[in-house]
């Protein structure tokens, strides 16, 4: 289990492939909160996008790896509720 507390502000968020995901901004209840910058392009584009702290495979200093592949975590998030999260 992931001791939440660990993840800091402005810690890189990388997926179990290597991929950059996002940059935490915080720790939301049960989801990380990625800044702004990482919202992507189009109608994403500044919005907050949401990871779940269950795909958090683990915490290395400065750094997030998920358990899964960086597109499949924001497919993941982008599909919760079939709809978009914000």
């Amino acid at each position: 289990m992931i001791n939440a507390s660990q993840i800091k502000e402005h810690a890189e968020i990388i997926g179990a492939d290597g991929v950059h995901v996002g940059t935490v901004d915080r720790v939301e209840g049960n989801r990380i909160k990625l800044t702004k910058k990482d919202s992507g392009e189009g109608s994403h584009k500044g919005h907050h996008h949401f990871i779940p702290l269950d795909l958090v495979a683990d915490i290395e200093g400065n750094r997030v790896r998920l358990s899964a592949n960086g597109a499949v975590a924001f497919q993941m998030e982008q599909e919760k509720d079939g709809k978009m999260q914000h």
